[in-house]
């Protein structure tokens, strides 16, 4: 028995370790999508891939009308995956909550499942956008909801637009049409 806790205790660190570990390819992540089925990201090679934060009830419907708008343009070279985040907002409540987002802005891009973008109980995914160690790119903040980072078609993140930088905007447009 106590040689059974020293393992447990030695090999513990090497757990934490494994659950919270940072792929190196975008490729390589599976993310829990809010319809209980996985997001496999390795099913998007050959596409764009944008990424954006998102409330789960939002004031700001503009932001997920114009995203919306720009999945059904691009969806044939871009998928748009909408991680609903905490950090800004009210805290996890009510499947009604969840499912404003769908009902209230006509949302068909996949949602994933509420994650941590700030801080020390941030989610791999956000580890590997936000940090220049993972990404090769640059390291970034999440500033507010609607944050977007745009991995090309060889899996590379090549931009990340602030939360206020809308869907239209000439630079957006560029990015995405390249």
């Amino acid at each position: 028995m106590r040689l059974n806790i020293i393992f447990f205790f030695l090999f513990l660190p090497f757990v934490v370790l494994a659950k919270n570990k940072v792929p190196k390819s975008i490729y390589d992540f599976k993310v829990m999508g809010l319809n209980g089925k996985t997001i496999n990201f390795a099913k998007f090679k050959g596409k764009k891939i944008l990424i954006v934060n998102t409330p789960s009830m939002a004031d700001n419907h503009r932001d997920y009308a114009e995203i919306e708008a720009a999945y059904q343009k691009y969806k044939d070279k871009m998928v748009v995956i909408g991680f609903l985040d905490d950090d800004y907002g009210p805290p996890p409540g009510s499947k009604r909550e969840v499912d404003y987002s769908t009902k209230n802005y006509h949302v068909t891009f996949p949602l994933a499942a509420r994650v941590i973008v700030k801080g020390s109980e941030m989610t791999p995914i956000y580890k590997w956008l936000t940090q220049s160690r993972y990404n090769k790119y640059k390291d970034t903040e999440v500033k507010w909801d609607f944050q977007k980072y745009l991995i090309n078609e060889k899996g590379v993140l090549v931009a990340e637009f602030d939360p206020k930088v809308k869907m239209t905007t000439p630079e957006v447009v560029a990015a995405i049409e390249k």
